[in-house]
């Protein structure tokens, strides 16, 4: 008897749509390769939901807060179902900007120097000389991110809509080229490099067509490709990950090589969808999108 897989999707979160979209190719590759898929648009009462379906593993396809912060997956937890991805230790610091990049540091990966401020303290003028980059301290998928660079006309106190909290989270801005890595399990699957039509590779530019051309593999100096894949599987072990990861770099090579190296951020539950970049990092390696959905799903545990 095929195995019962309950896919989790939607939800509630910023990125609800996108979720969605992921979802549904994780639902149609399960079938593919033989697996009962159930899809639950999640809502409150997943608990229920889940208890009723009694499914035999939930792949978890969430993406934003609650399902990717830790939170579904103490409630995976408690239900006793083995669940796809990171669980609940990785998920939620990997979430929570700040003290993953503590951890990194502490690691000695190389990540961009950053405070955290209040809104009242950013918009009272306490943020950095230009460039910077203001960040929700706890938002996936860049929403929020904005980059304020040299020449633009930016007045703190007059940021007053800030809809993510009472903090901010203000880094130094890093020039350079946008990369990307894929880890799955205990070895990096690769890079890609990122070329984004717009400023920065944002929310936009990740989940629409024809905004940002992605070169496989990332055209890098040997070395630096190996660097990146070296940090990337260090990242994902120091924060304990688990099954898929995705990390983004920036690396600055503009006063020449070797450039240098930052991590910006770890993605615990990378996008599903026909423009993600794990399934495409994946593919380069000869590995289909069924195949990857598989192996996730066969790969799916608990904390306990």
């Amino acid at each position: 008897m095929s195995r019962h897989v309950a896919v989790l999707m939607g939800g509630w979160s910023s990125e609800r749509e996108v979720s969605l979209v992921s979802g549904a190719a994780v639902v149609a590759a399960l079938r593919e390769r033989g697996f009962r898929a159930t899809a639950v648009d999640v809502d409150r009462n997943l608990a229920g939901v889940l208890r009723d379906l009694a499914p035999d593993v939930v792949f978890n396809a969430l993406h934003g807060r609650f399902g990717e912060d830790g939170t579904v997956q103490g409630l995976l937890e408690i239900l006793g179902l083995p669940y796809t991805h990171s669980g609940v230790l990785a998920s939620a610091v990997a979430m929570h900007k700040p003290t993953a990049k503590r951890l990194f540091r502490d690691a000695g990966i190389p990540t961009p120097e950053g405070r955290v401020l209040s809104r009242w303290e950013f918009q009272a003028g306490a943020a950095p000389a230009k460039p910077f980059v203001i960040k929700p301290i706890n938002e996936g998928s860049s929403v929020g991110v904005r980059i304020v660079l040299d020449g633009d006309n930016f007045d703190a106190a007059a940021e007053t809509d800030w809809p993510y909290g009472d903090q901010v989270l203000v880094e130094r801005y890093v020039p350079g080229r946008e990369i990307t890595a894929a880890v799955m399990g205990d070895e990096t699957l690769g890079a890609t490099e990122l070329r984004p039509k717009g400023r920065f590779y944002d929310y936009r530019a990740k989940y629409s067509e024809g905004q940002t051309e992605h070169l496989v593999p990332a055209p890098l100096p040997p070395a630096v490709y190996d660097e990146v894949c070296r940090l990337a599987l260090a990242a994902h072990r120091t924060l304990g990950c688990r099954g898929v990861s995705r990390s983004d770099f920036r690396y600055d090579d503009t006063a020449g090589e070797p450039g240098r190296l930052y991590l910006l951020e770890i993605n615990t539950q990378p996008g599903m969808t026909p423009l993600s970049l794990v399934p495409e990092i994946a593919a380069y390696r000869g590995m289909s999108f069924a195949d990857l959905v598989a192996w996730m799903t066969e790969d799916a545990g608990c904390d306990r």
